[in-house]
Formats: structure tokens, C-alpha cells, sequence
């Protein structure tokens, strides 16, 4: 098996904490322990956690909690796994062969692009379209799904709420998609680690319970601002779930026990919500900052705002590479974004706007500071 690099991962995992003003993130500002536990009592039952083995698809009364966002699952439809990007890797390596074609949304993150090639799969691109519905907004193209459908399709890869647009599917648009899956008994996966990060407060549409071949990757690292515990995890039916267990036993074989326990208390309901909520309130009060920033200098930049997580994605009107933009952002400003290579689409910039708002205006006046050097030199 040969892995092409990742050069997004290769290129945050560089640079994301040599910099100053790290805009690369899609995530919010993450949660400090103190923020999560709080209180002497729940302090002292932390640290009298046992560090031994957890139970390796996760403990049951996590699936438990996880499987409550899931109507109709069970915990026999929950594996926890080392974050979602884990979660991503366990589905592709058990359900794609070589010779197998893959239909992947796109723009999208490209893990799941890389793996599947490396697994011998052929790649299927699915590009969003922008379209005018009132106001522009990414959105699916079903027709052209259709045309991609072939015998040896096996998977479907969605991204929802999507990464790097933040565009969230429709319930109609999950519904269709799975209606061209079904009669070729496609896989149906929906990356969903963005879902609870809508500005609007309005959670998005699952894809989960409209086919009985949809899977649902998640985790903690966005949508709950807690990226470090590294949890995630795969909802699917119970007879995949136990195939996907004996593919986690080869690779990282539990969740952390401390890692175990803090999202035991992250998912209990109310937490659960305080901590979307929080999240949700980073995005409405920072999108007003960037949002300014770039209606400022439209004749630099167009966008189509995000509906959901802390990033957005725009056009930028330079006639420069964007990785050799991107370079000279880091290597002049300290500030790091991502370039659209990354994603396929030269050309294009994905700025998160996550972060502690004055961190965010401080990266934004020095981004500002090198498109002024560019056009003043053009």
C-alpha cells in the first residue's frame, strides 16, 4: 500500500504551533479541563480515574450517550474510536478494495481521498455547484451523482456540514442522495464532526436513519471545542460495527481512559448543550469580524457565507499560487491559513475564524498588511 502525503495534516502539523496567529484551524478555541470538569468533587473524581485499558470500542455508558443523537441506535451501533479521523480510516479500510470506485464530494477534507486510492479504489470527484437561491450557497449536484454511479461504485464519502465551504446538506438533498445509493446497494458515509456548529443555532440534518447502508462518522474535536481529547466515533449497523472492532484491535485498540471519562461528561445532555452553545456564540460573534473584514475588500476577495463551523472559504482575486501565498503569509506575518491546493481548487483560501476574537483581528491586520504589499507591487 502506498499513502500519498497529506499535505494539509503535513502542513498544519509543521507549522500550527510555530506561528503566531494560527488561522488554519476549523475547530473553536478549545475548552480548558478546568472549563469541562469545574468543581472540587468532579476534580477529585478525575484523578481517581484508573489509567488501565478502557473497553475498546468505548465504554458503554459513552456509546450510550453517544447513540442517544442517533434515533434508533443502540449501543451495539456505536464504535468509539481515537478522533475521526480513526473513525474515517476503520470504514474506508474495511469497505474499499482495489478496483472498487469511491464518489467523494468535493471540495472536501482529503483523507478519505487518500486512503482510498492507497487502498486501490478509483476516486470519483462530486463538486459542489454554486447556485442562487435568493442568496448563493454550495450545493449538491444530484444529476451528476447520478451520471458517477457505475457498477463498481461502493461508497459514497459526504462531508456535512461540509469542510471547507461550511455548507450544510438539506434533508430533501440526504433523502435523494441515498435514493440513487439504495438500488445499487451503495454505502452512503457522512462525515458529520461539523454538525452542532451552526451559526443559526439550528442543527443540521443527519444522514443517519434514511438507508440502511448510511454511516456516520463524528467526534468532539469541532463542533464540541475539544479537539485534544481525541474522541470520535462510528454509528453504523450493528454487523459492520463488529467487523470495524476487529479493525480497531490492529490499530490504536481503545480510547485513552481519561479521554473515556471527559467525554462521558461532555455528552451528558446539558453539558452537551452548553458546550454547543458556547461554540455556537465563538461563530456568530467572530463571523461579524471576518465578515467585515472581507466585505471590505471585496475587490480582493468573493465568499459565500458559511452555515456552519468556524471557517470560510474564498476567491481570491490575486493572480498568485495560493500555497505560494499561504508561504509567504507564514514566512512574513506568522500567520497561517489554508491554501486551496489543499483542496484541489487553486486560488481559493480557507481562513478559520475560531479563535479568541482578538487573536482573529490581530492575524486579519497582518493578512490585510501582505495583500496591501501585493497589490501595491502588482
Amino acid at each position: 500500500m502506498q499513502l500519498e502525503q497529506f499535505d494539509m495534516e503535513r502542513m498544519q502539523s509543521t507549522w500550527e504551533n510555530l506561528v503566531s496567529y494560527n488561522l488554519s484551524e476549523s475547530g473553536v478555541h478549545p475548552l480548558r479541563l478546568e472549563d469541562l470538569v469545574g468543581g472540587e468533587a468532579a476534580v477529585r473524581a478525575l484523578l481517581s480515574q484508573r489509567l488501565g485499558y478502557t473497553q475498546s470500542n468505548g465504554t458503554v455508558a459513552l456509546r450510550e450517550l453517544v447513540a442517544q443523537q442517533y434515533p434508533g441506535a443502540t449501543v451495539d451501533h456505536i464504535e468509539v474510536t481515537n478522533g475521526g479521523s480513526e473513525a474515517n480510516l476503520l470504514v474506508t479500510w474495511r469497505l474499499v478494495e482495489p478496483g472498487d470506485e469511491v464518489i467523494l464530494m468535493v471540495p472536501n477534507y482529503m483523507q478519505t481521498w487518500g486512503l482510498a486510492r492507497s487502498f486501490g479504489a478509483t476516486v470519483r470527484e462530486w463538486p459542489l455547484r454554486l447556485v442562487d437561491g435568493g442568496h448563493d450557497r454550495w450545493a449538491v449536484d444530484l444529476d451528476a451523482l447520478k451520471r458517477l454511479i457505475t457498477p463498481r461504485t461502493r461508497l459514497i464519502l459526504l462531508c456535512n456540514p461540509n469542510n471547507p465551504t461550511g455548507a450544510r446538506l438539506h434533508d430533501t438533498e440526504l433523502d435523494a442522495i441515498c435514493a440513487l445509493a439504495a438500488p445499487h446497494g451503495i454505502w452512503v458515509m457522512a462525515d458529520e464532526v461539523y454538525r452542532g456548529a451552526e451559526r443559526d443555532g439550528h442543527e443540521t440534518a443527519s444522514a443517519w436513519g434514511r438507508y440502511e447502508r448510511v454511516i456516520i462518522t463524528s467526534g468532539l474535536s469541532k463542533a464540541y471545542g475539544l479537539p485534544g481529547l481525541r474522541i470520535g466515533w462510528i454509528v453504523a449497523p450493528p454487523d459492520l460495527i463488529a467487523s470495524l472492532w476487529a479493525r480497531h484491535d490492529y490499530t490504536t485498540i481503545c480510547p485513552g481512559a481519561l479521554s473515556d471519562y471527559l467525554a462521558r461528561i461532555a455528552l451528558q445532555a446539558g453539558r452537551r448543550a452548553q458546550l454547543l452553545e458556547r461554540t455556537r456564540g465563538i461563530l456568530r460573534t467572530n463571523w461579524t469580524v471576518i465578515d467585515r473584514w472581507l466585505s471590505a475588500r471585496r475587490a480582493l476577495f468573493s465568499y459565500v457565507p458559511p452555515e456552519a463551523g468556524a471557517i470560510v472559504y474564498v476567491r481570491y482575486h490575486h493572480d498568485i499560487n495560493s500555497t505560494t501565498l499561504v508561504n509567504r503569509l507564514r514566512d512574513e506575518k506568522s500567520v497561517l491559513v489554508v491554501p486551496g491546493d489543499h483542496f484541489g481548487m487553486d486560488g481559493h483560501l480557507r481562513i478559520g475564524f475560531g479563535d479568541e476574537t482578538a487573536h482573529l483581528e490581530k492575524g486579519l491586520g497582518l493578512m490585510a498588511d501582505l495583500l496591501g504589499d501585493l497589490t501595491a507591487g502588482a
